[in-house]
């Protein structure tokens, strides 16, 4: 049941990466109700068609405004590209995106080289192109599609081998060519921060856009909403299209605290 003079975010990614934003979104909005939504059972979307990420995200978004929410956060780089202007011209709540964060590496490279891990479906995106031709100035952008990498945190195989040669395999490329700096473009990606360090070292930075999306909802849902009440921890609920005990596990794991996700029947 939703708590009186609570504002509530409904949060949605393709499975279990969207937690890294959502993360962020309690510390920017520790008093606002969050209810999460792993599409697991249809994950990854980084391979699906623009057209099928859509009609998902339609069905996620009105799960989501049942459940009270009224602001929903995109907390997925693929669904943002295909999906976010169609929510958003059908939908009158706030929407909030995620997109990779090419600006802010801009900024941070001192070799002028740029890398970006994402999914095959981002990188082939209109919006990121978009990002490039906005932001990347005289930059060299090195792209590379990172297929598995979703699927290994997703199994919670944060620190196995296969995760560390995926890991290996996907970033040597760019570091070849100069990169100082990698784009963490995928929501799943952050919770492959530790075993990325261990393979790329200290001295490379890795970037990504979970806190800046808190702090862009905080900004929209205190100027557009009556603002959060109560000075406690409001609840969170998970949900998953997948299979719930597996999904109850990995999020557990994830998020920090226990979590019993109830299954998405959408």
């Amino acid at each position: 049941m939703q708590q009186a003079n609570c504002t509530t975010i409904g949060v949605f990614d393709s499975g279990v990466g969207g937690l890294s934003v959502l993360q962020h979104i309690r510390r920017q909005l520790p008093n606002a109700r969050l209810v999460y939504v792993a599409d697991s059972g249809h994950v990854p979307y980084g391979d699906k068609s623009p057209e099928y990420i859509i009609q998902r995200s339609q069905v996620i978004t009105q799960f989501l405004i049942e459940q009270g929410a009224q602001a929903i956060v995109i907390a997925c780089n693929t669904a943002t590209a295909a999906a976010a202007a169609t929510l958003r011209s059908r939908y009158q709540l706030p929407i909030i995106g995620m997109e990779p964060a090419v600006k802010p590496a801009v900024a941070a490279t001192k070799s002028g080289v740029v890398g970006v891990l994402a999914t095959v479906g981002t990188l082939a995106s209109a919006r990121f192109a978009a990002l490039l031709e906005k932001y990347a100035g005289n930059v060299e952008i090195v792209t590379q599609g990172c297929p598995g990498l979703v699927e290994q945190v997703e199994k919670g195989e944060l620190h196995s081998t296969f995760t560390r040669e995926l890991l290996q395999r996907y970033t040597t490329p760019l570091l070849e060519k100069g990169a100082d700096t990698l784009i963490l473009g995928c929501t799943h990606y952050p919770f492959l921060e530790q075993a990325l360090r261990e393979v790329v070292g200290e001295n490379i930075a890795l970037i990504d856009t979970g806190a800046a999306v808190a702090r862009e909802l905080k900004r929209r849902v205190n100027n557009e909403l009556s603002g959060i009440a109560g000075m406690h921890l409001a609840q969170a609920a998970f949900y998953s299209s997948g299979e719930v005990e597996v999904a109850s596990r990995i999020m557990s794991a994830l998020w920090g605290e226990p979590v019993e996700a109830a299954f998405l029947q959408v």
